[in-house]
């Protein structure tokens, strides 16, 4: 059954009081139109209970903006959605293509800090070494646009789109990301499933990191973070005791990073949030604790760049280079790949934020 507004509906009886879908919910594609954006693809995904969101075909396939109604749940940098001709991945200038958004893909042959690591296995003698930028070159690059659309299952119905986005070089990593989003009629739940793929005939690292960046009204002053776990271990410059409340924005705010070791239910999957309590709304993540052993926490409470990123990650905030040294570095063999699950939802009001504080407390007990 379907329930929108209060009320229940079948298939047939909902479809009796439209003249389409679209009037309700569904998922379209648009393009950006002018300034840096123009000809960026964009898919707008609504449920029809106020929760909707905006997938970057262009910029690896991430979800942009987010809304519950006329609250916005991202954060949305000044940057906004770059068109990838514009990316620059070297170094530290991956903060100048960087959109913020509710997720954030960081990949897909490294994530985290960069610097020169050594590439004699793709077996090319004028290039022994690779340079690797912040976060990698995935978030840069476009995908194909496999396919959109909706599905019935009876009384029920999911949005979906599916994209390819290929990182690929000679002499160098040839990886693919295949991505589906989905989102069901009157839901507030949108579930990622990724399967990354090395499509080369040499072994190459894989890393992944999913940045969820949430922002401004759901982080406000007074906003708390919602882990099962003990506290973090800070792993930046700055540090903060009561780093999971958090504060208004302040200028000239040093950026903070914690590491948190993360308990999963007993399905396996890690359930996190920021829950804003005056606000009534939470905004949580779960995932498989097996896929993403990591979890970083970013505070950038700044002005006008005031963001929370929860980071579930394959690797440690300290990267490449402190995971070769750990035995940790991944690498992917010709023709294997690797899947990971996302979820991202919405609480609203003091049952639904109950329910979430509850799962959290004790995820081997209590699920959503």
């Amino acid at each position: 059954m379907i329930r929108l507004g209060g009320r229940e509906f079948t298939r047939n009886e909902l479809l009796r009081h439209v003249g389409r879908l679209e009037q309700l919910a569904g998922v379209e594609l648009f393009e950006c139109a002018d300034g840096s954006e123009r000809g960026v693809r964009l898919l707008r995904f609504s449920s029809g209970t106020g929760f909707a969101f905006e997938v970057l075909v262009d910029r690896g396939f991430d979800v942009g903006r987010a809304w519950h109604g006329a609250t916005p749940l991202a954060w949305w940098s000044p940057v906004g959605a770059l068109a990838p001709w514009y990316h620059d991945s070297s170094g530290v200038e991956w903060f100048r293509g960087f959109p913020g958004g509710l997720v954030s893909t960081c990949g897909l042959d490294h994530t985290l800090l960069g610097g020169s690591d050594e590439s004699a296995h793709f077996n090319y003698p004028h290039r022994t070494r690779e340079a690797y930028g912040l976060h990698g070159r995935y978030a840069g690059l476009p995908a194909t646009l496999v396919g959109y659309g909706s599905t019935w299952s009876g009384d029920d119905c999911t949005f979906w789109a599916e994209g390819d986005v290929r990182q690929v070089a000679i002499f160098g990593e040839q990886l693919t990301l295949h991505r589906r989003i989905e989102l069901d009629l009157g839901g507030d739940v949108l579930r990622i499933r990724d399967v990354v793929t090395n499509i080369g005939f040499t072994e190459c690292t894989h890393m992944i990191l999913y940045h969820c960046n949430i922002g401004f009204p759901v982080i406000d002053a007074g906003a708390e973070l919602a882990y099962p776990a003990a506290a973090g271990v800070c792993v930046s410059d700055a540090c903060d005791e009561d780093y999971r409340t958090l504060i208004a924005p302040q200028r000239d705010y040093v950026e903070q990073c914690y590491e948190h070791d993360m308990r999963a239910g007993a399905d396996g999957l890690v359930t996190a949030a920021v829950i804003n309590d005056a606000a009534k709304i939470g905004v949580y993540q779960r995932y498989a604790l097996a896929q993403l052993p990591h979890h970083i926490t970013w505070r950038n409470l700044c002005e006008g760049s005031y963001v929370l990123a929860m980071e579930p990650s394959t690797n440690r905030d300290a990267g490449r280079f402190d995971a070769r040294e750990r035995g940790e570095l991944m690498f992917l063999q010709p023709g294997e790949q690797r899947s990971y699950q996302l979820d991202i939802g919405v609480a609203l009001g003091d049952d639904a934020l109950g329910a979430l504080r509850r799962c959290i407390a004790t995820p081997a007990k209590v699920t959503l």
